[in-house]
């Protein structure tokens, strides 16, 4: 007997591949489909519709295509209600419960339509239905019993961001995946200006940084966007942190002088020594208001209030006293960061850039550099694919992007000014 469903398919569904994504989906999982009606956007803006009967030889089939059609953005036809369950136990979620992709999402409960709040991939939808109908994720350790959580794919609207012709404005170009061939100078320029346009819109911007942005010399750029403003806030680990401040007391990154490459006698001691003094000082803000600590990426979070996670990892020397030991309540504070994002910059670092990407939703522009493509293309299959990639030298990447920002700023160059 055969099993089918009506699908539909809005936006620059052409232009996007999202059409396209879907056929692919259906053959693939051994079904077949009907176009019951096509209509093409024929100017520049203009959007595309699509209805399609999807059909498969049973219905364990079919639901199994059209949950994969759902989150490629294909919505049901008739659409019905979500299904809710109450949570059997804390942490414990029912049997077949939706869990979320990183797009745009709403959940139909009576007839309405709510938006999910924080949305993010790999979570649990939990829905309230008091005076005001909310949807909000939550992680499974913070789910609590009698929660009421979304199973099934019924009653779901997902909404993949798309890709229009249109590449205006200074986030045109956010829409290319990874490159190491485009010419470097002229797509830092563009970050720059993607950067100056978030700041100028009130919005903020995250940077999320790792090790290696310190050994190749970039540090004191990277202090100079934070003075500036430029940076709105810091996600880390526990090494980024000591080898700045590693930087500050004893010249070295690591042990190793950035600026003359050489290795200073017993300068592998230095990390473990800078731990110890920012112990002894009471913490990094303490270090820094006693003057023990008085440049570099830390002094000028301090200096400008400027906020930051160090989440501790299991290879950490010290740590640091302000380093998250704790998995969970890491993962919360990195979690609070991406929700309040508008633009992210992932420098140099894989294990923290996945950390991060996992819980952006697929609407915040992303940016990530590294000379290593693996880390480029594992975030981009992780599923954060409203990221772009540039696979280049972080020391080159952040001294081009502050000197376009600060320096054209300067020198009056309006595209760069953070406005307000």
């Amino acid at each position: 007997m055969t099993a089918a469903r009506q699908v539909e398919l809005e936006g620059h569904i052409i232009d996007s591949g999202m059409m396209q994504a879907c056929f692919g989906i259906i053959m693939d999982m051994g079904g077949s489909f009907e176009v019951e009606e096509f209509e093409i956007g024929r100017h520049k803006t203009a959007e595309s519709y699509a209805r399609l009967l999807v059909q498969a030889d049973d219905e364990a089939t079919l639901e199994s295509i059209i949950h994969e059609l759902h989150q490629n953005g294909a919505n049901l036809s008739d659409p019905k209600d979500a299904t809710l369950e109450p949570a059997p136990a804390d942490q414990v979620v029912p049997h077949g419960f939706y869990s979320t992709t990183n797009h745009p999402t709403e959940i139909r409960v009576d007839g309405e339509w709510a938006p999910v709040e924080n949305i993010e991939m790999d979570c649990a939808v939990v829905v309230e239905n008091g005076e005001d109908l909310r949807a909000y994720t939550k992680v499974l350790n913070a789910i609590e019993e009698g929660d009421l959580v979304v199973t099934g794919e019924t009653g779901i609207r997902v909404s993949p961001p798309e890709r229009p012709r249109g590449r205006e404005g200074a986030f045109g170009f956010m829409q290319g995946g990874v490159s190491s061939e485009r010419p470097s100078e002229s797509t830092i320029r563009k970050v720059g200006d993607a950067i100056a346009e978030t700041k100028r819109e009130g919005g903020e911007v995250l940077a999320v940084c790792g090790p290696a942005l310190i050994h190749s010399g970039a540090r004191e750029s990277t202090a100079r966007l934070v003075r500036e403003g430029y940076v709105d806030m810091l996600s880390i680990g526990n090494g980024f942190a000591v080898h700045d401040l590693e930087r500050d007391l004893y010249g070295t990154s690591l042990g190793m002088d950035t600026e003359s490459l050489d290795h200073p006698r017993k300068g592998h001691k230095h990390h473990i020594y800078t731990i110890s003094e920012i112990i002894r000082a009471g913490g990094i803000e303490a270090a820094v208001a006693d003057g023990v600590v008085d440049s570099g990426v830390m002094y000028e979070c301090v200096e400008n209030d400027v906020p930051y996670v160090i989440a501790g990892s299991i290879r950490d020397d010290g740590p640091l006293p302000e380093t998250i030991t704790d998995a969970v309540e890491a993962q919360n504070a990195i979690r609070e960061q991406a929700h309040r994002a508008d633009l992210v910059l992932m420098l140099s670092t894989l294990l923290h850039s996945v950390a991060v990407g996992n819980c952006l939703p697929s609407t915040t522009r992303t940016v990530c550099v590294d000379i290593n493509p693996a880390t480029v293309t594992q975030l981009l299959d992780r599923g954060s694919d409203q990221a772009i990639g540039m696979v280049t030298d972080v020391g080159t990447f952040v001294p081009i992007l502050a000197d376009h920002l600060l320096d054209d700023e300067t020198d009056g160059g309006g595209d760069s000014s953070t406005g307000d």
